[in-house]
């Protein structure tokens, strides 16, 4: 479904303004826009990107559990980490390389073992601690992303 500028624009602000709050929702409903308030965000093309076990540069990613297989800088990237994903489910094989902001770890780390839960979102993908769903950081859709850039207001 096709976005109106309109209604793109109150959804970005709406969200802007999630990302401004606190973390401290306990609806379900909530929760996602909540989440996000302490969640650092990047592009999709930016953050995404295929393991050297996979083939191709797929940047679609499934939600569920990954586990975490390995944690390191992010090569020519500095002040972010890589984190290679391995799906958790039985059997799975989809295996995907993120890369974070330290700032967007600074409150927790993420340690190679640990489980992460992706969220499918509208705007792209939800990075969240899988213990309590604390959300980390939001891989933006590129579309998404570029419009929440920043435009000099003159007044």
């Amino acid at each position: 479904m096709k976005f109106s500028t309109l209604s793109r624009a109150a959804t970005l602000a709406l969200f802007a303004t999630a990302c401004a709050l606190p973390v401290h929702a306990a609806s379900t409903a909530a929760s996602s826009a909540s989440s996000a308030g302490s969640a650092s965000s990047g592009s999709v093309s930016d953050s995404i990107g295929s393991s050297s076990n996979s083939s191709g540069d797929d940047r679609r990613v499934a939600a569920g559990e990954y586990r975490v297989i390995d944690v390191a800088a992010a090569p020519g990237k500095p002040n972010t980490t890589r984190m290679t994903l391995h799906a958790a489910a039985p059997g799975a094989t989809r295996e995907f390389t993120l890369d974070v902001p330290n700032r967007a770890l600074a409150q927790r780390a993420v340690a190679k073992g640990e489980l992460v839960q992706v969220n499918a979102r509208e705007y792209g993908y939800e990075f969240a601690h899988a213990d309590d769903k604390r959300a980390f950081f939001l891989a933006l859709e590129d579309n998404w992303y570029r419009e929440l850039g920043s435009h000099k207001v003159a007044i």
